[in-house]
Formats: C-alpha cells, structure tokens, sequence
C-alpha cells in the first residue's frame, strides 16, 4: 500500500493550485463576494445564530470567504488553513474589505503550537474533515479552543456521498475509515474543465466516528442534522430542486447529502 505519511505536503500542494483556480472561479463569484455578498448558507447561519461580538476560530477556512462573511456579521474571526496561497488570498481580501479577520498558516493538528487563544465559537464546513486521519485529534484540537459553554459549529458532506463514484453509479469506497482515499483529479469541483491535475490523500469519517470523537472530548451534541440536498453544485449528475438547493438527480431525495451539529464544550 503507498505511504501516506507525506499527506500534508501532498494536500498542501494541490490546494495551493487549487486556489489560484477558486478565486477566478464562477463557482465561488468572488466579485459578488468582495462587493458585499455573504457566502454562508441557512444550515450553518441557524446554527449560528447571532455572532456579534462573538471570538471565532474557522478551520480550513480556504481563501476565507466565510470567515469575512462572519467577520461582516459583527464577528471577530481568525481563520486557519493548510494552504499558503489561500492564507495569502484571504488576508489580501480582509485587508481590502477592511474585515475584523486574521488569517494563520498552519495544519489543523498543529494549531494548537501557532496559536495562543479561546473562542467563543469554532466553525467548520464543508469538505473539511476529510482531509484529516484522526478524529479524536481534531476534537482535542477543538475542545482546546473554546471557552468554557463555547460553541461547536460544523457543517459538512455527509460521509454517504463518498462512498460513490464520481457520477454515483456504484458504491465505489466503504463507509466506514478503512483505509486512506489516494485519488488523482484531472479539474477541481469549481472549475471541472481547469487544466490542473491533483493527487489527494482522504479518509472518509463515518457519522459514528464523528460524533464520538467530539463526545469524548468534552463536547455535549446538542443539535445533529442530516438533509437531502447540498447547498453548493458541486458534484456531477446533479439537478437543482429549489433555488440553491442540489441534489443528485436519480437519486432524488432518497440519500443524506450533508449534516449539520452543533455542541458546546462542558
């Protein structure tokens, strides 16, 4: 089996190419987003609730859309990425909207080591834990952030949508984390057509492995949502049923395409 320990160096590497691709993309319509249009979705903003005032770490923020978005709700934000160009990015766009967010370099596990505060809240969503090999590390990581009755806030692609193959035709990988996912990717889901060719290193979580690693790190669930359609189109065979609303087509509403939580840390 090929080696996986390189994983960071390898995903860092695509998501800096990735990157440069998002923020030209249609799909993140970043000149709607600099001229004031928010990028979060109902799920996570009723979770959310008011945020005024409210410290918040993101991790993997990406280029930081969300985090300004949050920033422009009245939040003090401080977003965390892997990628070295999407910091770059997200600290360009803060600086020229004048937005109440920092951004930090720094892998998910290693957060803890570059950054020396509590939150009030700590926001992750969509396409994140994926990205990460141990669960039971990334809610330590979380538990260590928040205050005490801080908020954990998560919205994310629900583990049955990993499962497929790309146009959903067979159930291609196990649901549950058996073995890393090393994939290569000709375009990115932004943009399916960009000459750009990726290798990625995965894991799917199953909701069981989720919930247990923020369970056994102090964190009391007090909200857990699954839904039938995915906010972004981002995957192929897909139809949208209502406005921002995706699904994929043959499957219609008979598959969980994201979910949702919401814990606080005791």
């Amino acid at each position: 089996m090929e080696n996986t320990d390189n994983y960071i160096e390898l995903n860092k590497a695509t998501w800096n190419k990735k990157t440069e691709i998002h923020v030209e993309s249609e799909f993140y319509d970043n000149t709607s987003f600099l001229n004031g249009k928010s990028t979060l979705n109902d799920i996570e903003l009723q979770l959310l609730g008011d945020v005024s005032g409210k410290k918040i770490l993101h991790l993997q923020c990406h280029f930081g859309q969300d985090s300004i978005s949050l920033a422009r709700l009245g939040a003090k934000v401080t977003g965390v990425d892997l990628s070295d160009k999407a910091i770059e990015k997200a600290t360009e766009f803060a600086e020229k909207l004048n937005a109440d967010a920092k951004f930090i370099c720094s892998d998910v596990y290693e957060s803890i080591n570059v950054l020396d505060e509590k939150f009030d809240i700590v926001f992750t969503s969509y396409g994140t834990i994926g990205w990460l090999p141990d669960l039971d590390k990334w809610a330590k990581v979380v538990s260590h952030f928040l205050k005490p009755d801080g908020k954990f806030i998560m919205a994310d692609f629900h583990p049955v949508i990993w499962m497929y193959d790309n146009n959903f035709k067979d159930v291609f990988y196990s649901y549950f984390n058996i073995e890393p996912i090393i994939e290569i990717e000709n375009g990115t889901y932004a943009d399916k057509e960009a000459n750009v060719t990726t290798k990625t290193i995965s894991w799917n979580h199953p909701i069981s492995e989720i919930l247990n690693a923020l369970i056994s790190n102090n964190l009391e669930l007090n909200q857990f949502n699954e839904h039938d359609y995915s906010p972004y189109n981002c995957f192929n065979e897909t139809e949208e049923f209502a406005p921002n609303k995706f699904r994929i087509k043959h499957f219609k509403n008979k598959i969980p395409m994201m979910y949702s939580i919401l814990a606080t840390k005791k």
